[in-house]
């Protein structure tokens, strides 16, 4: 029994590199069954994230992967086809992020799986909407940064376009598809009936972005521009101290009021520009300059010490590296190192947050492809002889770990 609020429900899982597999952990962390569905070539980020210890079982692989089983399944052959629908009849829900006419093309729309199971879940992550022009196109993370307006923020506020450094268009619908999924089964228990759910990737980043940057032309007509200055601002960001930088945002009048005493300037509390919280906005890169200017003056260290006493928002900026010896972190237990059976001893991160109740309790480690094969199938009912069959005709593939 694995424990967690998802125990006793079983997905199967046929996404691939980011935006699926992180929606599929979630589940799985939190109790669910998953299995997930391979072809021979494998999930492609088992080989796009570096050197490993073992082929195809890569860095990002082993931190999406963790606590799922791992099938081989060649769809194209009946005999493969036939498998997944047999893990299909039995599911709750079923996971999947290409194009729906790849899905239509192989038999697998979600008439096709409904007619096997009813009641299930089925939830497909792509890259745009189907009532729209673009419902054929491909995508990836970066495409959809750059078309959903994403890449355009840095280009508002430096000078030019960049993508964010990590793959956050995959990782925000990755999150909104464990929302619907938990909505959907909440919604199952009342009404006894399952349900699709599309996911439009392209659609979901534009909604993450103009919540805040429609800005003045959410009114009808337009009060003003596209783009909320103070976050677009490009001395909004991590300011120099004299020995590296800091983090600070101070928001409320008891916060700002805080740190033009902590910087020896109280005479701007009464500075109309700074008095009050729509005078700040209005005089937001005057605002942005004098913190810029005034902390210069002393160490990270001294400025936290300082701001940590009147309770002013603040930390030291971290690198990637400085970051995995945050002594917060250490004190937290955040990162685990683990013995993975073929990769040896690897670094992960828990759960951040907890449940009163408990949740899953034993850790499994990500899956050689087709770890699984065999045992998963046993349980669907094949036996030996006809595994065997799979096997030899490369419907499935034995990937079995000895230990």
């Amino acid at each position: 029994m694995s424990g967690g609020p998802l125990e006793g429900v079983r997905v199967i899982d046929l996404t691939s590199v980011v935006v699926g597999p992180l929606a599929t952990q979630i589940l799985a962390d939190h109790g669910a069954e998953v299995i997930k569905v391979e072809s021979w070539a494998g999930d492609l980020v088992r080989v796009m994230n570096g050197r490993s210890v073992t082929p195809a079982m890569g860095a990002k692989f082993l931190h999406l992967n963790r606590n799922k089983r791992s099938i081989v399944l060649d769809l194209k052959q009946p005999a493969g086809h036939a498998a997944l629908l047999r893990l299909l009849a039995r599911a709750d829900v079923m996971l999947w992020n290409v194009r729906p006419q790849s899905m239509a093309r192989m038999k697998l729309a979600y008439d096709d799986v409904r007619a096997v199971n009813p009641n299930i879940i089925y939830c497909g992550m792509f890259g745009f909407g189907q009532d729209g022009r673009y419902r054929d196109k491909p995508a990836y993370d970066t495409i959809i940064q750059g078309a959903g307006g994403m890449a355009a923020l840095h280009h508002r506020a430096m000078g030019e376009p960049r993508f964010v450094p990590m793959v956050v268009a995959d990782k925000v619908v990755g999150l909104i598809a464990v929302q619907m999924i938990a909505m959907a089964l909440y919604g199952r228990t009342r009404t006894g009936q399952g349900c699709s759910i599309e996911i439009p990737m392209f659609e979901n980043l534009v909604k993450f972005v103009l919540e805040e940057h429609m800005y003045l032309k959410t009114f009808v007509p337009p009060l003003g521009g596209t783009g909320d200055p103070r976050l677009l601002d490009p001395i909004n960001k991590p300011l120099p101290t004299r020995d590296g930088y800091i983090c600070i945002s101070a928001n409320t009048d008891e916060q700002v009021f805080a740190f033009f005493d902590a910087i020896g300037r109280p005479e701007l509390k009464a500075d109309p520009r700074f008095s009050s919280v729509p005078a700040r906005f209005a005089h937001v890169r005057d605002y942005f300059e004098v913190r810029m200017a005034a902390l210069k003056a002393k160490t990270t260290g001294e400025w936290l010490e300082i701001f940590d006493r009147r309770d002013i928002p603040a930390m030291p900026y971290h690198t990637l590296d400085s970051l995995l010896e945050d002594p917060h972190l250490k004190d937290a237990g955040f990162f685990e190192v683990k013995d993975h059976p073929t990769e040896g001893a690897t670094r992960s991160m828990r759960l951040p947050n907890k449940w009163s109740t408990g949740t899953r309790r034993e850790w499994v480690p990500a899956p050689k492809l087709g770890q699984h094969s065999v045992e998963i199938l046993r349980e669907a009912g094949y036996d030996a002889a006809a595994i065997e069959a799979m096997v030899a005709s490369g419907a499935t593939v034995d990937g079995r770990v000895s230990n």
